[in-house]
């Protein structure tokens, strides 16, 4: 009798143990950007005529193509092609390699920015997000693997993305 309970307690804890590590650790993080930060993106925005809409986030955006089938969550692992760049200089600090079938990230590793906006594509959507500050690298820089800074505190950066997958 005790061997039937002891393994029947040790396939209990297994099971429940394993639901646990099956649980979603990211949650919304509720930051959204300041007005200034807001009415900075505006400027930019108005100055050089570019449509888009602003999140109650504060991240703006521009939905190029909306795709089709899966929205993602902030648990969802996606498959993403993109460039990011600082505004106002244009300058390009990172993108997928051309000619890729894109790179993977859990939704909820990504900068704030990402995270809020993404959820309004589905797969094959592609997106152009504006996004202040503090929805991104906030006032900390931001190094390449060899330590020299590619992206400066208090940037405001601009993403190109296509969401390639979702899962």
């Amino acid at each position: 009798m005790k061997k039937i309970f002891s393994l029947s307690a040790a396939i209990f804890i297994l099971f429940t143990s394993c639901k646990k590590q099956d649980r979603c650790p990211y949650t919304d993080s509720g930051i959204s950007a300041s007005t200034t930060e807001r009415a900075y993106l505006q400027n930019y925005l108005s100055t050089n005529s570019i449509a888009a809409i602003e999140h109650p986030s504060g991240v703006f955006y521009n939905i190029a193509l909306a795709g089709s089938g899966a929205n993602p969550s902030i648990c969802s692992t996606i498959t993403v092609k993109y460039t990011g760049s600082i505004i106002p200089s244009g300058t390009v600090f990172d993108a997928t390699t051309a000619g890729s079938s894109g790179i993977n990230f859990t939704l909820g590793q990504l900068i704030t920015g990402w995270q809020k906006a993404l959820p309004l594509l589905k797969i094959c959507g592609k997106i152009t997000l504006f996004i202040p500050s503090s929805l991104g690298y906030g006032q900390q820089n931001k190094r390449d693997d060899n330590g020299n800074i590619i992206i400066h505190g208090n940037s405001y950066l601009k993403f190109e993305i296509e969401l390639v997958n979702v899962q």
